[in-house]
């Protein structure tokens, strides 16, 4: 049977009148078919009756001869007997005068004809006696599926249509145009591509650039047009140098959707799978998908468990041998789900790598003083806010709030290396604790949770979800591994709108308990434009880099939670407020007013004040410590820590400091690239 035969028969399956049968050779050549006996034929029958599809009845007109195909709906077959009802769309044909001669059945990719005898009929229905024997005319060519409920749009320079969805197939798909758009056939050119829109439910399921291979006037009622997508891959994403790796896991992982076009479940296991997508792989009679097909709602199986729900797109269709393969891109994901297929893909890899699991936090606490982490200064710190400390780090731990994200290598109990992560401003994630120790003979525990966790923000940044723009992190320029690794790549990219380094004084101020006044001429207020502005000139010429972009990320977008609304419903603190100092009409300095749990960060670099020093002159000491007595009675803390940028406005001052902090910010665009540092200089390898 020809494509063609396949394609005329196939157009039968929706609302229309009975159309001529112009294909006699398929009925003359059934001594070559195979066979189906009469216990199958009831079986599929009952098969369509049970999903609601139609069969179709090969009719003869007892003058003329014609013969024509009419859609028909099974009852229930409990015997050889077989009544069925006309499609009502055939109302005002008179059917019941024709002569039957087959049951046409379309069944996957096969044609099955019964020879029939009627035994009795109506206007509205018909009841046959089912053969012995019926015959089956396999199909080989790509198999079309029939489509409801999906809306089209055609947009080709100022031509616009609107229609609907027909049928599909992995390589084309009908679309039925209305035809008032057609008016001026002129306007549509079907040599040139057109831009196609699939909606489902008021959603983009499709859009892509498509050629026109064939179009079918139906009496100035309606155009169908048939299209292929240019391509069979799309590019979704820019080629990267370093991609996540794929992985085979056994055993296999299952996805699991709803199919857009036909509003099936499908259930197909997975070929590999990294953080990025998977692929998947069908045998051509099942071939159900097509590049560009966006999926909204996929689930990830393992063991028949669901570990994830996942919005992805179909990026390629390749013939491997007798298997086709797909392409799957993940588009977006919650946290926790991607979380868990980190952890899945990272103990595949190294069973000791755990990927925001519950941790024991005695083991952690441990790790932490064995390691250094808290030292005797630190824990000074930490000692007189110990149940503060506790409470916190229980629940970002063990209630894995999507807010933080933590790395561990792990074994037998104990940790060996930590890295963590929070959200830290509106599009900025900040990256911390991260420390190790050896594990036997084993001295690279470190450089494992750092390789897992830029696997995992490299995946990260690319899922709307995740609010990713943006990755810091604090260190001290004398700790030569990070700043080896991070310092190290911000020199030799020498970009600071990609990745910037600012040095900060670090130090701790009383905040007075008196009410004392700033001197005469001088003012604290929120920052206003003005203020802000020419903040950005003076950053941009003592440094260039990325600080203000984070900062004034202070509003989210349209319908999105805010970062303070969100630590609120988790029960946590995380806000920061702007303020600028002014003498006599002239800017002197901002200050960040960073609000956190205490506990968040060790070091409280998320609940300090930052002072961006733009005019050092005149400011002394005693007028930089009234500004922050006033601003650090938010804290309700006897001292508030400072970070003050440019590390050297403070000199002036006469105000001592105790150490600098790097404040070293990557945009997450250029994390191909940061990798591919790491790689070349310290031999990581992802795969």
């Amino acid at each position: 049977m020809d494509p063609e035969t396949r394609e005329n028969l196939f157009e039968l399956n929706k609302s229309a009148p009975p159309r001529f049968f112009q294909h006699e050779d398929l009925i003359k050549n059934f001594e070559e078919a195979k066979t189906l006996d009469q216990t199958e034929l009831i079986n599929t029958v009952n098969y369509l009756h049970f999903t609601g599809g139609p069969l179709f009845v090969l009719l003869q007109h007892p003058v003329y001869q014609d013969k024509l195909l009419a859609k028909a709906h099974p009852e229930p077959c409990l015997d050889n007997q077989l009544t069925c009802q006309w499609d009502e769309s055939y109302f005002q044909y008179k059917l019941e005068s024709y002569q039957a001669l087959h049951l046409v059945i379309i069944n996957n990719q096969s044609v099955i004809f019964s020879p029939i005898n009627i035994l009795s009929g109506c206007k509205s229905g018909f009841t046959i006696r089912l053969p012995e024997k019926s015959f089956v005319l396999n199909q080989r060519q790509i198999q079309r599926y029939p489509c409801k409920g999906v809306l089209a749009e055609l947009m080709q320079s100022d031509f616009v249509a609107k229609g609907e969805l027909i049928d599909f197939s992995s390589g084309a798909f009908r679309i039925k145009a209305d035809s008032e758009a057609f008016e001026h056939n002129n306007w549509f050119n079907p040599d040139a591509p057109a831009l196609v829109r699939l909606y489902s439910n008021e959603k983009i399921i499709y859009s892509e650039s498509s050629k026109c291979i064939r179009r079918q006037d139906d009496h100035n009622i309606s155009k169908e047009i048939v299209f292929a997508a240019e391509s069979d891959h799309i590019s979704r994403f820019p080629a990267k140098k370093i991609r996540n790796p794929r992985q085979h896991i056994s055993p296999a992982l299952a996805a699991v959707f709803e199919h857009p076009f036909l509003k099936k479940k499908i259930h197909r296991d997975i070929f590999d799978i990294s953080t990025t997508g998977f692929s998947i792989s069908d045998k051509p009679d099942d071939d159900l998908l097509m590049p560009g097909m966006m999926i909204s709602d996929l689930s990830i199986l393992l063991a028949g468990i669901s570990i994830g729900n996942c919005a992805v797109q179909v990026i390629y269709r390749r013939m491997k041998e007798n298997d086709i393969h797909y392409g799957i891109a993940i588009l977006d994901m919650d946290i926790h789900s991607y979380s868990r297929i980190n952890h899945i893909l990272g103990i595949n890899s190294d069973p000791q790598i755990s990927v925001s699991t519950e941790v024991d936090l005695d083991a952690l606490w441990e790790f932490f003083f064995q390691t250094g982490f808290i030292y005797p200064e630190k824990y000074g710190f930490c000692v007189a806010h110990r149940e503060n400390f506790t409470k916190t780090y229980r629940k970002l731990y063990q209630e894995n709030p999507e807010i933080a994200r933590h790395i561990t290598y792990e074994k037998n109990g104990r940790i060996y290396g930590h890295m963590s992560m929070i959200r830290a401003y509106e599009r900025t994630w900040l990256i911390q604790h991260h420390a190790a120790r050896p594990m036997g003979n084993n001295n690279l525990t470190g450089f494992a949770v750092l390789r897992q966790m830029m696997i995992f923000t490299h995946g990260m940044y690319q899922l709307p979800s995740s609010r990713m723009d943006y990755v810091i992190s604090y260190f001290r320029p004398e700790n030569k591994f990070p700043d080896r690794i991070f310092g190290g790549f911000a020199r030799d990219f020498n970009n600071p709108k990609a990745c910037s380094i600012d040095l900060f004084s670090y130090l701790t101020l009383p905040v007075a308990s008196s009410e004392e006044c700033l001197p005469q001429g001088w003012l604290l207020r929120e920052s206003i434009p003005v203020d802000l502005w020419e903040l950005e000139q003076f950053y941009k010429y003592n440094s260039g880099g990325l600080l203000l972009n984070i900062l004034r990320f202070g509003e989210p977008a349209s319908g999105d939670e805010s970062l303070e609304k969100a630590f609120e419903r988790l029960g946590f603190l995380r806000r920061w407020r702007i303020y600028s100092l002014i003498h006599q009409d002239h800017l002197k300095a901002v200050f960040i007013v960073d609000q956190s749990d205490l506990a968040i960060n060790m070091s409280n670099l998320l609940n300090c004040i930052k002072v961006l020093i733009s005019d050092p002159a005149g400011l002394s000491s005693e007028v930089l410590s009234l500004a922050v007595s006033e601003l650090g009675r938010v804290y309700n803390l006897d001292k508030v820590t400072l970070l003050i940028y440019p590390a050297s406005g403070i000199r002036s001052s006469g105000i001592s400091y105790k150490k600098h902090y790097q404040l070293w910010i990557g945009d997450m665009r250029y994390m191909n690239q940061f990798m591919d540092y790491v790689q070349e200089n310290f031999r990581m390898k992802y795969d």
